[in-house]
């Protein structure tokens, strides 16, 4: 199904919709007339845009994506409150710094806990109330799902993990009359990728270093537009920006020795510097998800 609908009187379930493209996003959608339920850990920008928005559509719910039975109380809260659930954006995702010889093996379980399991529990806890009203799913993935970047093993196989469970997902479910979509993104100028440029010199060299167009940054209001306007048509796919799209055709290419060959000729100088970097730091996180993950 790929109609266009309007969101108005639908309710709206985003995970990580504290900051970045999940607050775009819904903003896009309450001035929409969309009801919201938003999640997160980070209860003092959550509480924030629950007041920029003001009204009585925006419901938010501190949880851990991580954990199945708080999501599960989430989704029943929402239906509690609003009715039932129209479409999920299951958005909530963190990134790790450092080779796989040096990432904290911790920090990969904590990305995986997240980018994977949280898409699973935020599905599972949403999908029954998504049956019920025929609607929609959408699992933010990322451009790194086809191509990948040294010192981002984590992130890249998360976001390809959660693609094909996207795909997966819409066989299951499509005859039931639910449609399931990905979003793909390039650098979005978020909170996330600023964490990363702030701690690391390196990955701004290294974004600087990737061949035309992978090396180009987008806005969070073009990638909030774009993923409105996926959401309305009920989309398979979602790409911000639009070129990002091609990529899907091209993804066998960029593991071949040909595509790689840009990439590698900077990975001998700049990994090792990279790594060096985050040893400095004492995390593999950034800022904000570590101060997080120490509450």
């Amino acid at each position: 199904m790929t109609s266009t609908g309007s969101v108005a009187g639908k309710t709206v379930f985003i995970t990580g919709g504290a900051r970045g493209v999940g607050a775009e996003v819904a903003r896009r959608l309450h001035g929409k007339g969309a009801s919201l339920v938003l999640t997160d850990l980070d209860a003092a920008p959550l509480t924030e845009l629950a007041g920029l928005l003001g009204g009585d559509r925006v419901h938010t719910i501190l949880a851990d994506v991580r954990d199945l039975g708080a999501m599960e109380s989430a989704a029943a809260s929402a239906v509690d409150r609003f009715g039932g659930i129209d479409i999920v954006m299951a958005n909530a995702g963190i990134a790790t710094y450092g080779s796989v010889l040096k990432v904290d093996p911790a920090a990969f379980q904590t990305l995986m806990d997240v980018n994977v399991m949280g898409v699973f529990h935020t599905v599972r806890a949403t999908l029954p109330s998504v049956l019920d009203r025929r609607g929609y799913v959408l699992i933010v993935s990322s451009l790194a799902a086809y191509a990948a970047a040294p010192g981002l093993a984590p992130y890249n196989a998360s976001k390809a993990a959660v693609e094909h469970f996207t795909h997966a997902l819409r066989l299951e479910v499509g005859h039931r009359g639910v449609d399931v979509g990905s979003a793909h993104m390039s650098w979005i100028d978020t909170p996330l990728v600023r964490d990363v440029k702030a701690d690391l010199s390196t990955f701004g060299e290294m974004m600087s270093k990737l061949p035309f167009p992978l090396n180009k940054t987008t806005s969070v209001q073009a990638c909030g537009e774009a993923f409105v306007s996926g959401i309305e048509r009920r989309r398979r796919q979602v790409n911000c920006p639009g070129w990002v799209g091609a990529l899907r055709w091209l993804k066998p290419l960029l593991s071949t020795s040909v595509g790689e060959r840009q990439v590698v000729k900077f990975v001998p100088d700049l990994l090792p510097r990279m790594d060096a970097e985050v040893a400095g730091l004492g995390r593999s996180m950034g800022s904000r998800t570590t101060e997080i993950e120490d509450r």
